[in-house]
């Protein structure tokens, strides 16, 4: 199973709801994403899965991905993906799920304990990833029974240069 970790692009500080889970990209974090976009699209990640944190940047950040790849699924809301969740969660489901190829679109500091225990198996280690990164994995089918390996970490300067 191959993962690729993506994080939201630049959003707003503040919603106008005020509410964390409502705020939206930014003009920056939209034209952003629209050649990060286009970056994956060319990667051919052979993605057949998204999974998405359900507040709004996520599914903003993964709507122009969906699109520039092709991809005709579903955009799967779940809450494993959320700032707070424990990375253990998000990987039982992607073994539930049986994917190839699966894009998780998600918040630090989630993501960066996700990929932590990604590479390393363990849980106490978190790794930075700059928003609009993208993180990719090789894994066994079921991920949640140890490691995976590091394919590749692009930062959103060097997506938007292969763009």
């Amino acid at each position: 199973m191959r993962i690729h970790l993506l994080r939201h692009a630049e959003a707003e500080d503040r919603s106008p709801s005020g509410r964390d889970t409502d705020r939206r990209l930014t003009e920056a974090g939209e034209r952003r994403m629209k050649a990060v976009a286009k970056a994956i699209a060319r990667l051919d990640l052979g993605i057949d899965l998204i999974l998405i944190s359900p507040l709004v940047r996520a599914r903003q950040t993964a709507e122009p991905v969906a699109e520039a790849c092709g991809y005709e699924g579903e955009l799967v809301e779940l809450e494993a993906l959320v700032p707070g969740a424990e990375p253990e969660d998000v990987l039982h489901e992607l073994a539930r799920r049986k994917a190839s190829s699966a894009l998780l679109v998600g918040h630090m500091p989630h993501l960066g304990s996700l990929l932590g225990r990604l590479v390393s198996g363990r849980d106490d280690l978190d790794v930075a990833m700059k928003k609009a990164s993208l993180a990719s994995f090789e894994a066994s089918p079921d991920p949640s029974s140890g490691r995976a390996e590091l394919r590749f970490l692009l930062s959103p300067r060097v997506l938007e240069a292969l763009s």
